[in-house]
């Protein structure tokens, strides 16, 4: 350890609604939080345009001015937010040890993960340029923008399936594009994908380019066995081809599935290792939503101020042995 070190009881890495969340009842709680923000503050709803499905905004409200309020909540009640990302961290032993910007190590008495997990792209320009315009990464979240229009998806997996079957119930046409001759999905969504009559599905199918100025408009795409290329109207592109959890710096210390995502004692947001919690997408990647997030933030808030207590009381009861 160098001299450039600080101490804090509290340390949040990670600043979605899972990280907020867990600011908010950290400060409340007086664990007198300090939450370092990330690469992208705010998480993935500062890429997002409207949401309609948070409780609490009636009228919707924008993602970025979502995170706004969010975090301006979380400094209300006391938390201590800064810019900052994690870059190493060392939990071989009480206090935890996060280093920060390459520079200064950060020890704490609990930690809480919420650094969240990325969509995967294809990587082409047209995505980034029309995020948020028709381009979106969360079907659930977005499609009931596009009711009743004809939209695509690009996938095979059982994420794809289900995304391009909810999307079927308020879209008129879904148009799902599979790279192979064959779906990953398990047989039963690909059954109910192939009997959905308004689904579309383009085997040997790849996307070239979507297509539109201001909002999508087409997507170009081209058989990767014959070379036929077609361009086809869609107001909106979703991609469902898997997310990366923001785990990697974790690794040698924290208990992960194949994937990457953080394994958590059912029911908590404990880890393998005391004084550690999860919360948010990067031990969840079933629901994936804010508000399944910010419970979730709710939850290591709350385990980690029951773990301090104790570790506390165990003290004292030791102290007064020794005394």
């Amino acid at each position: 350890m160098t001299e450039n070190t600080e101490h804090v009881h509290c340390l949040i890495i990670g600043s979605g609604p899972a990280g907020y969340t867990a600011a908010i009842y950290a400060a409340r709680a007086n664990l007198n939080p300090v939450l370092y923000q990330g690469i992208q503050p705010g998480g993935q709803l500062t890429i997002t345009t409207e949401v309609e499905n948070y409780p609490g905004y009636p009228d919707g409200i924008q993602g970025p001015e979502m995170m706004i309020d969010f975090e301006k909540q979380a400094m209300r009640m006391g938390a201590d937010i800064r810019f900052g990302i994690a870059t190493e961290v060392d939990f071989s032993s009480a206090p935890h040890k996060v280093k920060i910007d390459d520079e200064k190590w950060i020890t704490a008495d609990a930690v809480i993960l919420a650094t969240g997990a990325t969509a995967k792209w294809l990587g082409l320009p047209s995505e980034e340029r029309l995020n948020g315009r028709g381009v979106s990464a969360c079907a659930v979240c977005d499609g009931f923008f596009f009711k009743g229009k004809e939209v695509c998806i690009i996938g095979a997996g059982d994420t794809a399936a289900e995304e391009a079957l909810y999307l079927s119930k308020i879209c008129s046409t879904v148009h799902m594009f599979v790279r192979r001759n064959e779906m990953r999905a398990s047989k039963i969504m690909q059954q109910r994908v192939l009997e959905a009559p308004n689904i579309k599905v383009y085997w040997n199918t790849e996307v070239e380019e979507i297509l539109g100025e201001d909002k999508t408009e087409a997507v170009r795409i081209v058989n990767n066995q014959t070379g036929e290329k077609k361009e086809i109207p869609v107001s909106a592109y979703f991609v469902a081809i898997g997310h990366k959890p923001n785990s990697d710096i974790f690794k040698p210390w924290i208990n992960m599935d194949e994937s990457g995502y953080v394994i958590t004692t059912p029911g908590t947001s404990k880890t393998n290792i005391e004084g550690v919690f999860a919360a948010g997408d990067l031990q969840d990647k079933i629901y994936r939503q804010a508000v399944t997030a910010a419970g979730s933030g709710c939850m290591a808030a709350l385990d980690a101020e029951r773990y301090l207590s104790l570790v506390a009381h165990q003290q004292s009861h030791l102290s007064a042995q020794n005394a």
